[in-house]
Protein backbone atom coordinates (compact mmCIF):
# COMPACT_ATOMS: atom_id res chain seq x y z
CA UNK A 1 0.00 0.00 0.00
CA UNK A 2 2.27 2.70 -1.20
CA UNK A 3 2.62 6.16 0.23
CA UNK A 4 2.74 9.44 -1.90
CA UNK A 5 3.74 12.83 -1.79
CA UNK A 6 0.48 15.67 -2.20
CA UNK A 7 2.83 18.25 -3.85
CA UNK A 8 3.53 15.49 -6.92
CA UNK A 9 0.43 14.48 -6.84
CA UNK A 10 -1.34 17.10 -7.49
CA UNK A 11 0.60 19.21 -8.98
CA UNK A 12 -0.91 22.44 -7.38
CA UNK A 13 -1.70 23.59 -3.80
CA UNK A 14 -4.59 26.16 -2.76
CA UNK A 15 -23.51 -5.42 -12.61
CA UNK A 16 -24.16 -4.33 -16.64
CA UNK A 17 -21.22 -3.38 -18.39
CA UNK A 18 -22.84 -1.27 -20.64
CA UNK A 19 -25.54 1.10 -20.84
CA UNK A 20 -26.60 0.44 -17.90
CA UNK A 21 -23.51 0.49 -15.91
CA UNK A 22 -22.81 3.26 -13.20
CA UNK A 23 -26.74 4.89 -15.03
CA UNK A 24 -27.98 5.95 -11.49
CA UNK A 25 -25.77 8.84 -10.59
CA UNK A 26 -26.51 10.81 -13.45
CA UNK A 27 -29.87 12.14 -11.56
CA UNK A 28 -28.56 12.09 -8.00
CA UNK A 29 -25.67 13.73 -8.82
CA UNK A 30 -26.95 17.82 -9.00
CA UNK A 31 -28.66 17.08 -5.83
CA UNK A 32 -25.54 15.24 -3.78
CA UNK A 33 -23.34 18.27 -4.77
CA UNK A 34 -26.47 20.50 -3.12
CA UNK A 35 -25.91 18.50 0.00
CA UNK A 36 -22.50 18.48 0.08
CA UNK A 37 -22.54 22.38 -0.70
CA UNK A 38 -24.77 23.28 2.02
CA UNK A 39 -24.99 20.67 4.92
CA UNK A 40 -22.22 21.37 7.79
CA UNK A 41 -23.28 19.41 10.95
CA UNK A 42 -23.78 21.62 13.76
CA UNK A 43 -23.90 18.87 16.55
CA UNK A 44 -22.17 15.20 16.61
CA UNK A 45 -23.48 12.39 18.06
CA UNK A 46 -20.85 10.61 18.11
CA UNK A 47 -16.84 10.86 16.83
CA UNK A 48 -16.37 8.27 13.79
CA UNK A 49 -13.29 6.22 14.19
CA UNK A 50 -11.49 6.77 11.09
CA UNK A 51 -8.13 5.73 9.67
CA UNK A 52 -6.14 7.43 6.96
CA UNK A 53 -4.67 4.44 3.86
CA UNK A 54 -1.58 6.70 2.36
CA UNK A 55 0.28 9.27 4.35
CA UNK A 56 1.66 11.43 2.06
CA UNK A 57 0.73 15.24 1.65
CA UNK A 58 -2.67 15.63 0.50
CA UNK A 59 -3.53 12.36 3.53
CA UNK A 60 -1.89 14.59 6.42
CA UNK A 61 -3.41 17.37 5.14
CA UNK A 62 -7.14 15.58 4.98
CA UNK A 63 -6.38 14.20 8.28
CA UNK A 64 -6.18 17.65 9.39
CA UNK A 65 -9.01 18.42 8.09
CA UNK A 66 -11.23 15.68 9.33
CA UNK A 67 -9.74 16.73 12.86
CA UNK A 68 -11.04 20.60 12.87
CA UNK A 69 -14.66 18.95 11.54
CA UNK A 70 -14.88 18.04 15.03
CA UNK A 71 -16.98 14.53 14.69
CA UNK A 72 -14.18 11.91 13.74
CA UNK A 73 -11.42 10.66 15.45
CA UNK A 74 -7.63 9.21 13.59
CA UNK A 75 -8.04 5.89 14.55
CA UNK A 76 -5.32 4.70 13.23
CA UNK A 77 -2.92 5.25 9.56
CA UNK A 78 -1.08 3.27 7.35
CA UNK A 79 1.53 3.77 4.57
CA UNK A 80 3.56 1.32 2.74
CA UNK A 81 6.19 2.93 4.14
CA UNK A 82 6.97 3.07 7.52
CA UNK A 83 8.84 6.48 8.21
CA UNK A 84 5.62 8.09 6.68
CA UNK A 85 3.01 6.10 8.67
CA UNK A 86 4.95 6.98 12.03
CA UNK A 87 5.40 10.86 10.48
CA UNK A 88 1.56 11.20 10.12
CA UNK A 89 0.85 9.45 12.94
CA UNK A 90 2.99 11.45 15.44
CA UNK A 91 0.88 14.67 13.56
CA UNK A 92 -2.14 13.26 13.91
CA UNK A 93 -1.45 11.44 17.24
CA UNK A 94 -2.34 8.02 16.87
CA UNK A 95 -1.25 5.48 18.88
CA UNK A 96 2.01 3.66 18.03
CA UNK A 97 -0.02 0.58 18.04
CA UNK A 98 -1.89 1.19 15.18
CA UNK A 99 -0.02 2.70 12.96
CA UNK A 100 0.88 -0.22 9.97
CA UNK A 101 3.34 -0.23 6.92
CA UNK A 102 4.09 -2.99 4.05
CA UNK A 103 1.76 -3.74 1.12
CA UNK A 104 -0.59 -5.72 3.22
CA UNK A 105 -0.71 -2.55 6.10
CA UNK A 106 -4.32 -1.41 5.13
CA UNK A 107 -5.36 -4.58 6.09
CA UNK A 108 -4.62 -4.90 9.51
CA UNK A 109 -5.59 -0.84 9.80
CA UNK A 110 -8.98 -2.54 8.80
CA UNK A 111 -8.64 -5.33 11.15
CA UNK A 112 -7.61 -2.50 14.10
CA UNK A 113 -11.22 -0.64 14.77
CA UNK A 114 -11.99 1.61 12.04
CA UNK A 115 -15.00 2.77 11.27
CA UNK A 116 -14.24 4.60 7.95
CA UNK A 117 -11.07 5.25 5.76
CA UNK A 118 -9.71 7.56 3.84
CA UNK A 119 -8.29 6.21 0.83
CA UNK A 120 -5.74 8.83 -0.39
CA UNK A 121 -2.93 7.19 -1.75
CA UNK A 122 -1.54 6.12 -5.74
CA UNK A 123 -4.23 5.78 -7.84
CA UNK A 124 -2.86 1.83 -9.09
CA UNK A 125 -4.12 1.38 -5.56
CA UNK A 126 -7.43 2.69 -5.11
CA UNK A 127 -9.79 0.15 -6.71
CA UNK A 128 -7.80 -2.32 -4.47
CA UNK A 129 -8.25 -0.81 -0.76
CA UNK A 130 -11.58 1.58 -1.69
CA UNK A 131 -13.68 -2.22 -2.40
CA UNK A 132 -11.64 -3.96 0.25
CA UNK A 133 -13.02 -1.52 2.85
CA UNK A 134 -16.19 -2.11 2.11
CA UNK A 135 -15.59 -6.20 2.07
CA UNK A 136 -14.66 -5.01 5.54
CA UNK A 137 -17.38 -3.00 6.47
CA UNK A 138 -16.00 0.47 6.62
CA UNK A 139 -17.11 3.26 5.03
CA UNK A 140 -14.97 5.03 2.44
CA UNK A 141 -13.81 8.64 1.51
CA UNK A 142 -12.00 8.22 -1.77
CA UNK A 143 -9.61 10.69 -3.43
CA UNK A 144 -9.61 10.52 -7.29
CA UNK A 145 -9.07 8.84 -9.77
CA UNK A 146 -10.85 5.72 -7.85
CA UNK A 147 -9.70 3.66 -10.71
CA UNK A 148 -6.64 4.04 -14.16
CA UNK A 149 -8.31 0.77 -15.95
CA UNK A 150 -11.37 -0.70 -17.00
CA UNK A 151 -11.65 -3.73 -14.42
CA UNK A 152 -10.70 -0.84 -11.69
CA UNK A 153 -13.68 1.44 -12.53
CA UNK A 154 -16.05 -1.68 -12.54
CA UNK A 155 -14.93 -2.65 -8.88
CA UNK A 156 -15.11 0.28 -7.68
CA UNK A 157 -19.15 0.60 -9.07
CA UNK A 158 -19.58 -2.58 -7.68
CA UNK A 159 -18.18 -1.53 -4.18
CA UNK A 160 -20.57 1.25 -4.33
CA UNK A 161 -23.51 -1.03 -4.80
CA UNK A 162 -22.50 -3.28 -2.29
CA UNK A 163 -21.66 -0.65 -0.13
CA UNK A 164 -25.80 0.75 -0.48
CA UNK A 165 -26.48 -2.96 0.55
CA UNK A 166 -24.40 -3.32 3.57
CA UNK A 167 -25.33 0.58 4.73
CA UNK A 168 -22.34 1.92 4.10
CA UNK A 169 -21.12 5.11 3.16
CA UNK A 170 -18.56 5.31 -0.34
CA UNK A 171 -18.27 9.26 -1.31
CA UNK A 172 -15.31 9.99 -4.07
CA UNK A 173 -14.00 13.58 -3.53
CA UNK A 174 -14.54 15.55 -6.23
CA UNK A 175 -14.75 19.09 -5.50
CA UNK A 176 -16.28 20.94 -8.62
CA UNK A 177 -19.54 19.53 -7.99
CA UNK A 178 -19.55 21.04 -4.49
CA UNK A 179 -19.60 24.72 -5.38
CA UNK A 180 -22.26 26.48 -5.57
CA UNK A 181 -21.86 28.65 -8.41
CA UNK A 182 -21.02 25.81 -10.38
CA UNK A 183 -24.50 23.86 -8.55
CA UNK A 184 -26.45 26.84 -10.14
CA UNK A 185 -24.58 26.54 -13.61
CA UNK A 186 -25.62 23.11 -13.96
CA UNK A 187 -28.79 23.11 -12.86
CA UNK A 188 -29.57 25.71 -15.24
CA UNK A 189 -27.64 24.13 -17.85
CA UNK A 190 -29.74 21.06 -16.97
CA UNK A 191 -32.88 23.00 -17.41
CA UNK A 192 -32.78 23.91 -21.03
CA UNK A 193 -30.96 27.31 -20.34
CA UNK A 194 -28.50 26.81 -23.65
CA UNK A 195 -31.35 25.86 -25.86
CA UNK A 196 -29.95 22.19 -27.47
CA UNK A 197 -26.48 21.58 -26.44
CA UNK A 198 -24.08 21.65 -29.25
CA UNK A 199 -20.48 21.33 -28.33
CA UNK A 200 -18.38 21.37 -25.20
CA UNK A 201 -14.70 22.42 -24.96
CA UNK A 202 -12.56 20.77 -21.53
CA UNK A 203 -9.46 22.15 -20.09
CA UNK A 204 -7.37 20.11 -18.04
CA UNK A 205 -3.73 21.98 -17.58
CA UNK A 206 -1.26 20.68 -14.54
CA UNK A 207 2.02 21.69 -13.73
CA UNK A 208 5.29 20.49 -15.19
CA UNK A 209 5.70 16.55 -14.27
CA UNK A 210 8.83 15.32 -14.65
CA UNK A 211 10.72 11.66 -14.87
CA UNK A 212 12.60 11.43 -11.61
CA UNK A 213 16.32 10.62 -10.99
CA UNK A 214 17.74 7.72 -9.61
CA UNK A 215 14.54 5.15 -9.36
CA UNK A 216 16.09 1.74 -9.47
CA UNK A 217 13.30 -0.43 -8.05
CA UNK A 218 9.89 -0.62 -7.50
CA UNK A 219 10.20 0.98 -4.27
CA UNK A 220 11.52 4.00 -5.32
CA UNK A 221 8.58 4.38 -7.95
CA UNK A 222 6.77 4.83 -5.07
CA UNK A 223 8.24 7.24 -3.21
CA UNK A 224 7.38 10.88 -3.22
CA UNK A 225 5.46 11.26 -6.47
CA UNK A 226 7.78 9.61 -9.18
CA UNK A 227 5.28 7.29 -9.78
CA UNK A 228 3.02 10.19 -11.74
CA UNK A 229 5.47 9.36 -14.96
CA UNK A 230 4.02 5.64 -15.10
CA UNK A 231 1.17 5.02 -16.49
CA UNK A 232 0.64 1.73 -14.73
CA UNK A 233 0.80 3.58 -11.33
CA UNK A 234 -1.16 6.99 -12.32
CA UNK A 235 -3.14 6.38 -15.23
CA UNK A 236 -1.51 9.11 -16.88
CA UNK A 237 -2.37 13.07 -17.00
CA UNK A 238 -5.55 12.65 -18.63
CA UNK A 239 -6.14 10.25 -15.68
CA UNK A 240 -4.79 11.46 -12.57
CA UNK A 241 -5.18 15.08 -13.38
CA UNK A 242 -7.76 16.48 -15.27
CA UNK A 243 -10.44 13.72 -14.13
CA UNK A 244 -12.03 16.44 -12.35
CA UNK A 245 -12.86 17.87 -15.82
CA UNK A 246 -14.33 15.01 -16.78
CA UNK A 247 -16.44 15.00 -13.67
CA UNK A 248 -17.70 18.15 -14.78
CA UNK A 249 -18.64 17.29 -18.19
CA UNK A 250 -20.39 14.16 -17.18
CA UNK A 251 -22.19 15.81 -14.20
CA UNK A 252 -23.34 18.63 -16.46
CA UNK A 253 -24.09 16.43 -19.67
CA UNK A 254 -25.86 13.38 -17.52
CA UNK A 255 -24.70 10.83 -19.61
CA UNK A 256 -21.30 9.36 -20.40
CA UNK A 257 -19.57 9.39 -24.05
CA UNK A 258 -20.10 6.15 -26.48
CA UNK A 259 -17.01 7.15 -28.70
CA UNK A 260 -13.71 8.95 -28.49
CA UNK A 261 -10.73 9.83 -31.18
CA UNK A 262 -7.64 11.19 -30.07
CA UNK A 263 -3.67 11.87 -30.12
CA UNK A 264 -1.11 12.27 -27.52
CA UNK A 265 2.37 13.16 -27.88
CA UNK A 266 5.42 12.49 -25.91
CA UNK A 267 7.61 16.06 -26.37
CA UNK A 268 10.78 15.47 -24.06
CA UNK A 269 13.88 14.48 -26.28
CA UNK A 270 15.13 10.92 -24.72
CA UNK A 271 11.72 9.66 -22.53
CA UNK A 272 12.34 7.03 -19.99
CA UNK A 273 8.97 6.57 -18.47
CA UNK A 274 5.83 6.36 -20.59
CA UNK A 275 3.73 9.08 -19.93
CA UNK A 276 2.46 11.58 -22.34
CA UNK A 277 2.34 15.23 -21.90
CA UNK A 278 -0.39 15.96 -24.33
CA UNK A 279 -3.84 14.56 -24.96
CA UNK A 280 -6.07 15.88 -27.29
CA UNK A 281 -9.51 13.93 -27.72
CA UNK A 282 -12.98 14.77 -29.15
CA UNK A 283 -15.63 12.42 -27.71
CA UNK A 284 -19.50 11.44 -28.89
CA UNK A 285 -22.02 10.88 -26.73
CA UNK A 286 -24.84 8.43 -28.08
CA UNK A 287 -27.36 11.76 -29.04
CA UNK A 288 -24.74 12.82 -31.21
CA UNK A 289 -23.10 15.85 -28.86
CA UNK A 290 -19.42 16.09 -29.08
CA UNK A 291 -16.98 16.99 -26.87
CA UNK A 292 -13.26 18.10 -27.11
CA UNK A 293 -10.98 17.46 -24.31
CA UNK A 294 -7.51 19.19 -23.53
CA UNK A 295 -4.60 18.38 -21.19
CA UNK A 296 -1.37 18.90 -21.31
CA UNK A 297 1.50 18.65 -18.73
CA UNK A 298 4.15 21.09 -19.86
CA UNK A 299 6.63 23.95 -18.29
CA UNK A 300 5.10 26.58 -21.35
CA UNK A 301 4.19 29.23 -18.27
CA UNK A 302 0.44 28.35 -18.52
CA UNK A 303 -0.85 28.39 -15.21
CA UNK A 304 -2.38 24.87 -14.03
CA UNK A 305 -6.44 24.89 -14.57
CA UNK A 306 -9.51 22.50 -14.45
CA UNK A 307 -12.71 24.03 -16.16
CA UNK A 308 -15.60 23.32 -19.29
CA UNK A 309 -17.47 25.61 -21.28
CA UNK A 310 -20.70 24.07 -22.83
CA UNK A 311 -22.05 25.58 -25.88
CA UNK A 312 -25.29 25.45 -26.65
CA UNK A 313 -27.46 26.84 -29.83
CA UNK A 314 -29.09 29.69 -27.64
CA UNK A 315 -26.41 30.63 -24.95
CA UNK A 316 -23.09 29.34 -23.58
CA UNK A 317 -22.00 27.85 -19.93
CA UNK A 318 -18.58 28.01 -17.89
CA UNK A 319 -18.29 25.57 -15.20
CA UNK A 320 -14.71 25.53 -13.88
CA UNK A 321 -12.73 24.63 -10.73
CA UNK A 322 -11.32 28.33 -10.12
CA UNK A 323 -11.92 31.71 -11.81
CA UNK A 324 -15.45 32.67 -12.96
CA UNK A 325 -18.51 30.16 -13.56
CA UNK A 326 -21.66 31.40 -15.51
CA UNK A 327 -24.52 30.98 -18.30
CA UNK A 328 -24.17 33.80 -20.70
CA UNK A 329 -27.37 34.72 -22.46
CA UNK A 330 -30.37 32.78 -23.08
CA UNK A 331 -33.77 33.00 -21.09
CA UNK A 332 -31.95 31.71 -17.94
CA UNK A 333 -29.43 34.11 -18.16
CA UNK A 334 -26.73 33.87 -14.71
CA UNK A 335 -24.14 36.52 -14.32
CA UNK A 336 -22.43 33.35 -11.72
CA UNK A 337 -19.57 34.42 -9.58
CA UNK A 338 -15.95 33.09 -8.61
CA UNK A 339 -15.30 29.95 -7.25
CA UNK A 340 -13.01 30.28 -4.37
CA UNK A 341 -11.17 28.29 -2.73
CA UNK A 342 -12.25 24.94 -4.19
CA UNK A 343 -9.08 22.80 -3.28
CA UNK A 344 -10.57 23.56 0.12
CA UNK A 345 -13.45 24.36 0.63
CA UNK A 346 -14.79 21.46 -1.71
CA UNK A 347 -12.54 18.93 0.39
CA UNK A 348 -14.46 20.05 3.86
CA UNK A 349 -17.45 20.06 2.23
CA UNK A 350 -16.95 16.81 0.95
CA UNK A 351 -16.03 15.48 4.70
CA UNK A 352 -18.94 17.19 6.25
CA UNK A 353 -21.46 15.35 3.43
CA UNK A 354 -19.45 12.01 4.56
CA UNK A 355 -20.16 12.47 8.39
CA UNK A 356 -23.74 13.53 7.70
CA UNK A 357 -24.29 10.56 5.10
CA UNK A 358 -22.91 7.90 7.85
CA UNK A 359 -24.81 9.64 10.95
CA UNK A 360 -28.14 10.05 9.04
CA UNK A 361 -28.21 6.75 7.25
CA UNK A 362 -28.36 8.37 3.81
CA UNK A 363 -26.05 5.39 1.71
CA UNK A 364 -27.20 5.81 -1.79
CA UNK A 365 -23.83 6.61 -2.80
CA UNK A 366 -23.93 8.33 -6.17
CA UNK A 367 -20.34 9.35 -6.34
CA UNK A 368 -18.88 6.05 -6.56
CA UNK A 369 -21.35 5.18 -9.75
CA UNK A 370 -20.27 8.90 -11.01
CA UNK A 371 -16.51 8.31 -10.34
CA UNK A 372 -16.59 4.66 -12.23
CA UNK A 373 -17.94 6.51 -15.26
CA UNK A 374 -15.35 9.25 -15.14
CA UNK A 375 -12.28 6.53 -15.07
CA UNK A 376 -13.89 4.82 -17.80
CA UNK A 377 -14.16 8.46 -20.03
CA UNK A 378 -10.70 8.89 -19.17
CA UNK A 379 -9.42 5.55 -20.18
CA UNK A 380 -11.49 5.99 -23.28
CA UNK A 381 -10.00 9.20 -24.33
CA UNK A 382 -6.41 7.39 -23.15
CA UNK A 383 -6.90 4.16 -25.45
CA UNK A 384 -7.94 6.46 -28.12
CA UNK A 385 -5.10 8.16 -28.11
CA UNK A 386 -2.86 5.55 -27.78
CA UNK A 387 -3.96 3.42 -30.69
CA UNK A 388 -4.78 6.63 -32.98
CA UNK A 389 -7.90 5.60 -34.05
CA UNK A 390 -11.58 5.61 -32.69
CA UNK A 391 -12.18 3.45 -29.96
CA UNK A 392 -15.94 2.60 -28.36
CA UNK A 393 -16.74 2.23 -24.95
CA UNK A 394 -18.56 -1.18 -25.60
CA UNK A 395 -15.20 -1.97 -27.58
CA UNK A 396 -13.31 -1.01 -24.26
CA UNK A 397 -15.80 -2.83 -22.11
CA UNK A 398 -15.33 -6.35 -24.11
CA UNK A 399 -11.53 -6.12 -23.62
CA UNK A 400 -11.47 -5.43 -19.63
CA UNK A 401 -7.93 -4.40 -19.81
CA UNK A 402 -5.91 -3.86 -16.98
CA UNK A 403 -2.92 -1.95 -16.61
CA UNK A 404 0.02 -3.99 -15.78
CA UNK A 405 3.30 -3.88 -13.71
CA UNK A 406 5.71 -5.71 -11.98
CA UNK A 407 4.68 -5.20 -8.05
CA UNK A 408 7.04 -8.24 -6.78
CA UNK A 409 9.68 -6.35 -5.27
CA UNK A 410 7.23 -4.48 -2.66
CA UNK A 411 7.49 -5.95 0.60
CA UNK A 412 4.31 -7.41 2.32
Amino acid sequence: MPGNDDLSRRQFVGGALLAGAGATWFKAAPAAAAESAAQQPKGFSRRIKLGLIGCGGRARWLGGLFQKHGGYEIHGVADYFDDLAQSAGDLLGVDKARRFSGRSGYRRLLESGVEAVAVVNVPRFHAEHGPAAIEAGCHVFAAKPVAIDVPGALKVQAAGKLATQKKLCYLVDYQMPTDPVNIEVVKRVRAGALGRLMHIDSIGFSLPWAEPAGVKTIEDRLRQGRWLSTIALSGDVITENTIHSINAVLWLVGQRPVRAVGRARVGRPNPRDDYREVYLVTYEFADGLLWTHRCQSLNNQLEWDLYLIAYGDRATARVGYKGRSYVRGGPMHYGGGNVESLYDQGAIRNIATFYTNIVEGRFDNPTAQQAGDDALTAVLGREAAARRREVTLEELLRENKELEIDLSGLRG
